[in-house]
């Protein structure tokens, strides 16, 4: 049966071919590849739970993969001194594990944007915090009914597996992320993808078959590819990224962004001879795009749940 990253791959792959405003420059890829580094970065290799117990830092994990979207939100959040969007958030989950413990599931189930606001030092008002909310509300009510109130017993469902672990959680609403193009389904699974590499680079479990991941489809992707002339975009579309307009979610050309820096790190990943998998390429560039060069340029912009 096919993994759900399968079926992101073959899905993103159809889009990519069939594209209208955003194009792989395909006479890029060889050298870009070439041009990758080796190894991981070491910014990803950093605990944030040091000395925590195996069920806190898997809660950790799955809590904050199950938030980990916003990012058209960041610019109308309170950032933390020098920390973008998603540190800030990371930050705020971090202090609330060490300082009172992870939550339980069933903790979780009763939380408000009121709750999740404190945590994270924000107006509860903010859209994100009802969001956020509702999402960590649903990973409760999930551990609870399927895996007996145990974050460790979600993992060891997957049976040391990282494809399996995002199949399971790919059937959560908190984890949802299907997009519809040309009225077929586009899936995605960003978050429930990384929570699969995030469990075995954090430590929780060791996990096999990384290399089955795809890339996490999210707008800063896209944006380093475009900006390093992999991927190429039509004048109305950059102008309207240029000019910091928000995209749509679920737009033709949303889809496209996404789906294209999937399929683009597929053919970069074959390149260096299945060397780098895509979801470690995904690591370079997820560091790569805190640099000047990537944040001095507008990215794409949209308010959805999915990153």
């Amino acid at each position: 049966m096919a993994h759900v990253s399968d079926r992101v791959r073959a899905a993103c792959a159809w889009v990519a071919g069939r594209a209208r405003t955003v194009e792989i420059v395909a006479g890029a890829i060889e050298a870009y590849a070439a041009g990758l580094p080796a190894a991981e970065p070491p910014a990803d290799a950093e605990v944030p739970l040091p000395g925590a117990d195996r069920e806190a830092r898997a809660a950790f994990v799955i809590c904050l993969d199950a938030i980990n979207f916003g990012s058209g939100w960041w610019p109308t959040i309170r950032r933390r001194p020098g920390m973008s969007g998603y540190s800030t958030i990371e930050a705020g989950l971090v202090e609330r594990f060490r300082e009172a413990g992870a939550w339980s599931a069933e903790e979780l189930t009763r939380l408000t944007p009121a709750d999740v606001a404190g945590v994270f030092g924000q107006n509860p008002g903010h859209p994100l915090m009802e969001r956020y909310a509702d999402s960590l509300r649903d990973v409760g009510e999930r551990v609870l009914a399927e895996h007996a109130d145990s974050f460790e017993a979600l993992v060891e469902a997957a049976r040391g597996s990282s494809p399996a672990l995002a199949d399971l959680l790919a059937g959560w609403k908190s984890f949802a992320d299907v997009a519809t193009y040309e009225g077929e389904p586009v899936p995605f699974f960003k978050r429930a993808q990384i929570a699969a590499a995030d469990i075995d680079r954090m430590g929780v479990a060791e996990l096999r078959d990384e290399a089955r991941l795809t890339a996490f489809a999210d707008n800063l992707v896209p944006h380093v590819l475009r900006v390093d002339g992999v991927l190429a975009l039509d004048r109305d579309l950059e102008r309207r990224i240029d000019a910091e307009e928000l995209l749509a979610h679920g737009s033709p050309e949303e889809v496209e962004l996404r789906a294209c820096a999937v399929h683009a790190i597929e053919l970069l990943s074959a390149a260096t001879d299945g060397l780098l998998s895509p979801a470690r390429i995904d690591a370079v560039f997820w560091n790569r795009g805190r640099g000047l060069r990537y944040k001095s340029r507008p990215r794409p912009r949209c308010r959805n749940t999915a990153y």
